[in-house]
């Protein structure tokens, strides 16, 4: 078994403080930024933040279906979902860039072993970066619409 992990960036014309509060309210913004892959998004408990705990289905491919139940911590400018159902980690951190901000959403777990695991590493980060990419891309268009 190996780490496998996939990450994609974002610039969002807006001040970090506006864009990681968006990042972290799972109660209206999420599910308005998530792309088609996710299915089933549901607020288990609170919705803004540290203490949240959400759940959906990520389809990645046509037969890969994966159950997420995401707990939600926030360490300084990163908001992190840790999967109750897998070794699934997610860290969305938020930075300066000039008058606006990144936002790296970086997702990793730990992959199956034998040739299985070769193509899960080689093949899952192209796909998962492209749904990454495609929320980022939602995340930049709501927040710097309002």
């Amino acid at each position: 078994m190996g780490q496998v992990s996939a990450s994609s960036t974002v610039t969002i014309d807006a001040p970090p403080e506006t864009v990681l509060a968006a990042v972290a309210d799972y109660a209206t913004v999420r599910p308005k930024i998530l792309s088609s892959h996710y299915s089933g998004y549901n607020v288990l408990e609170g919705g803004q933040g540290a203490g949240t705990v959400a759940a959906w289905k990520l389809q990645a491919t046509k037969s890969r279906v994966r159950d997420v139940k995401a707990t939600v911590d926030v360490a300084g400018h990163t908001v992190i979902e840790k999967d109750a159902n897998s070794s699934m980690l997610t860290n969305w951190t938020v930075a300066p860039a000039g008058t606006g901000s990144t936002v790296t959403v970086k997702t990793s777990w730990q992959g199956a072993g034998g040739i299985g695991g070769f193509f899960e590493k080689t093949f899952a980060p192209l796909g998962l970066r492209k749904i990454q990419a495609e929320v980022l891309e939602n995340l930049k268009k709501h927040v710097e619409s309002r």
